[in-house]
């Protein structure tokens, strides 16, 4: 009798399993926070000098190399910047982001590939929210520094208006983007907040709050770089 009662209460468990489960857009957002807390509890990460400059972080989980043509990849994932005059405040809520492209640096085969790129000012964040942008062409793009190498490319990032890296098999580096695109996927933002926003308006705008599938991204981003630093000096 035990046994069934059992058997009766995990079986009413899985049936209820979707009730809660996101969809596809929501859990790829909560997927970008596990990316970005493993990613900085590794040894080798974003160096805390140059997080703590950054103005938006884009996290896009398992990119894939399209099978439609050679080199050609594309991938989904969040943007999430700080909030408040010229980027000052916490961390805001996410807009859903799309990456495509030729030859973006790097091969991945059958491998999936996690992207991670610190937008470094308010012009890039800005040109990004508002349409298409390449990168290398409409914003400067560099492969970011890791670990011990940040004091070493410290000249390459300050110009820079994006910064990348990559991480594959447990390799974390910086990662070449030029000539990829990027722009944000407004239909996957409707589908994870239940309701249409622009990029724009979820970021500068403050219309949305940050949803359940987003709250993991944007505590790893509060727990390791709460204040803009690069804004702190600015007006010291």
């Amino acid at each position: 009798m035990i046994r069934k009662s059992i058997l009766v209460a995990c079986l009413g468990l899985v049936a209820a399993a979707p009730v809660f489960a996101g969809n596809k857009e929501q859990n790829r957002l909560q997927n970008a926070g596990v990316v970005m807390q493993e990613i900085m509890n590794t040894p080798e990460n974003i160096p805390q000098t140059v997080l703590e400059k950054a103005d938006c972080v884009i996290v896009i989980p398992s990119v894939l190399k399209a099978a439609f043509g050679i080199g050609a990849s594309y991938g989904r994932g969040a943007m999430v910047c700080r909030g408040g005059k010229d980027f000052r405040g916490p961390w805001g809520a996410p807009a859903m982001m799309a990456l495509e492209g030729g030859s973006i640096g790097f091969q991945i085969g059958g491998q999936a590939t996690d992207l991670v790129l610190l937008i470094m000012n308010e012009r890039g964040a800005s040109s990004i929210l508002d349409s298409k942008v390449k990168l290398g062409g409409d914003a400067s793009v560099a492969a970011g520094p890791v670990g011990r190498d940040a004091a070493a490319n410290t000249d390459a990032y300050m110009r820079a208006e994006v910064l990348s890296y990559s991480r594959s098999r447990g390799l974390f580096a910086g990662i070449s983007l030029e000539g990829s695109t990027l722009r944000p996927d407004d239909d996957a933002t409707a589908d994870v907040y239940g309701h249409k926003f622009t990029a724009r308006e979820i970021v500068l705008e403050g219309e949305a709050r940050v949803p359940p599938s987003g709250r993991l991204l944007v505590s790893v981003l509060e727990k390791h770089s709460p204040r803009n630093e690069s804004k702190e000096s600015a007006s010291n």
